[in-house]
């Protein structure tokens, strides 16, 4: 099949989801492109991350071409990690992000020579927070693997991103890479991530995002569609569950609707930045 008949069937299935109140009302109750229940989709989407954590980090890098560590380094910088911070990384169980953040403040650390930055590093509290145990547990091995498994700054939690159990106002900042594409109510997701921050506290999420460029849409849906479905089937020896993954980017809210639904949940100076032409997007709130 070419790219350009692959582009006109995927067109003619898109299209009525990118209006705003499709986008908006449509994900709350979708499975990919399939419409489920709210009860039934959260099942689903555990079951694809039990099936996918062992080799989650894997495909990342065959499916990104190792960029998605380029663009995790891009959000922890935007995030500007500081000794004795308290942090809260949300959908991030096998720890990428949590490991960047802490490689960042211990280089921070190295810099100093002020010792009160030496009672800052013992301060300093990373969690990360999952819904899936499975992806829990590959994060704890990395990090053993890492010599990470006994630092009191690294704390991993089994929640939900739209019900953390943690107090108000005790953030210093938050992040979800590609995670809040999964949940069920992204309004509820973004309005407990604006409650655990403090004031002054940042909003920071990576996620794929929707390519504008025809040319560039074109071979991007070709590569989506035809090409990580198989490469999920080959290394994962699940199609399916990969097949979920790219149909779920294309449910996904476009970048200015998403900015529009941070600043909803009362979050200020709302930006996003595309990265490799709006295949992914870092977008940022601070709670003032």
């Amino acid at each position: 099949m070419s790219i350009g008949m692959v582009a006109r069937t995927l067109r003619s299935k898109l299209l009525p989801m990118f209006t705003p109140t499709a986008t908006l009302h449509s994900h709350a109750t979708s499975f990919g492109f399939k419409e489920v229940n709210e009860e039934e989709k959260s099942q689903l989407v555990g079951n694809v991350f039990t099936k996918v954590a062992s080799n989650y980090d894997i495909m990342n890098d065959l499916m990104s071409g190792g960029l998605h560590r380029l663009w995790k380094e891009r959000l922890v910088s935007k995030l500007s990690p500081f000794p004795g911070m308290k942090h809260l990384d949300v959908a991030g169980g096998t720890g990428d992000v949590a490991f960047r953040i802490l490689e960042t403040i211990y280089s921070v650390h190295r810099r100093a020579v002020d010792d009160t930055i030496e009672d800052d590093l013992h301060d300093t509290q990373i969690y990360v927070c999952d819904i899936n145990p499975n992806m829990l547990n590959v994060g704890r091995k990395r990090a053993q693997q890492r010599g990470l498994g006994d630092l009191g700054s690294l704390v991993w939690v089994e929640g939900d991103a739209e019900r953390l159990t943690f107090e108000d106002n005790s953030m210093d900042g938050y992040t979800i890479a590609f995670g809040i594409r999964n949940v069920t109510h992204i309004e509820k997701v973004l309005a407990e991530a604006y409650r655990v921050l403090k004031r002054g506290g940042r909003f920071l999420c990576l996620e794929l995002s929707h390519v504008d460029t025809p040319v560039f849409k074109q071979l991007y849906d070709y590569y989506s569609f035809s090409v990580i479905p198989v490469l999920g089937e080959l290394v994962a020896g699940d199609r399916g569950s990969y097949q979920y993954l790219v149909e779920s980017v294309r449910r996904f809210p476009p970048q200015e609707v998403f900015a529009s639904m941070i600043a909803d949940a009362g979050f200020q100076k709302v930006e996003y930045e595309n990265l490799v032409g709006g295949v992914v997007a870092i977008h940022s709130g601070l709670k003032v």
